[in-house]
């Protein structure tokens, strides 16, 4: 049995794992799939992990493509924006405008998000709270995470009250126990898009395109805009 191995952004996680489903179950191949931020799945990939199939920003795999490490033809899942999040069962805080926000960040036990060395949602954050300037009125209370999928299973299960946890929606909305309060502010937003590619020299070439094409298809939009991403 042939194994297709996915390297993923942790943005892309949900969708990702529902395609695996699908595929294994018509193509009787298994699947072995890592799911991180951005830049260490990068890393990973450029390290000598096996890879057949990676899923990252799109400026990311331009890259790869312009090295050679990925095939040419990009494919694009969408844009993601980014999102603040509570445990479920705790009050909405107000984020609608920059000054609501700033109180309640500031009010907050704990600000949970990926950690901003490699993530795309951090470094989002990390302006974010530079631009509100209060950085290092919080700086004791930020908690970082390898991805935002670990971020809001920390909130899920240590969370408190007034814990606040910020990343993208796509990582928040599949995530059970957490409650999604709403996007951050027009102002802070850098949405990302995200795109799949296949590794160049992958010897399963067919079924990485394969998966690539049901990741990405007009018949996948559905799933793509219930897990958050925007066209």
């Amino acid at each position: 049995m042939a194994t297709l191995n996915i390297l993923s952004a942790g943005a892309a996680q949900a969708v990702v794992q529902n395609v695996i489903a699908d595929f294994k179950r018509d193509t009787g191949n298994d699947v072995a799939a890592d799911f991180g931020a951005v830049g260490a799945m990068k890393a990973k990939a450029q390290g000598g992990a096996p890879v057949d199939v990676i899923v990252l920003t799109n400026t990311m795999i331009d890259e790869l493509i312009a090295s050679g490490f990925v095939a040419a033809g990009r494919a694009d899942l969408g844009k993601v924006g980014t999102g603040v999040a509570v445990r479920a069962g705790v009050a909405k805080p107000d984020v609608a405008n920059a000054d609501a926000l700033c109180a309640a960040l500031c009010a907050a036990s704990a600000i949970i998000f990926p950690d901003p060395a490699v993530a795309t949602a951090g470094k989002i954050v990390m302006a974010c709270l530079e631009k509100l300037g209060i950085t290092a009125e919080v700086k004791g209370r930020l908690k970082f995470f390898p991805n935002g999928n670990a971020a809001m299973n920390w909130l899920v299960t240590e969370g408190d009250a007034t814990a606040i946890g910020i990343t993208q929606n796509t990582e928040i909305l599949p995530i059970k126990g957490v409650r999604y309060v709403g996007p951050l502010p027009d102002e802070f937003q850098a949405k990302a898009t995200y795109s799949a590619g296949c590794v160049a020299n992958s010897r399963q070439a067919a079924a990485a395109k394969d998966f690539v094409s049901r990741l990405t298809s007009p018949a996948a939009r559905p799933m793509l805009l219930a897990a958050g991403y925007e066209f």
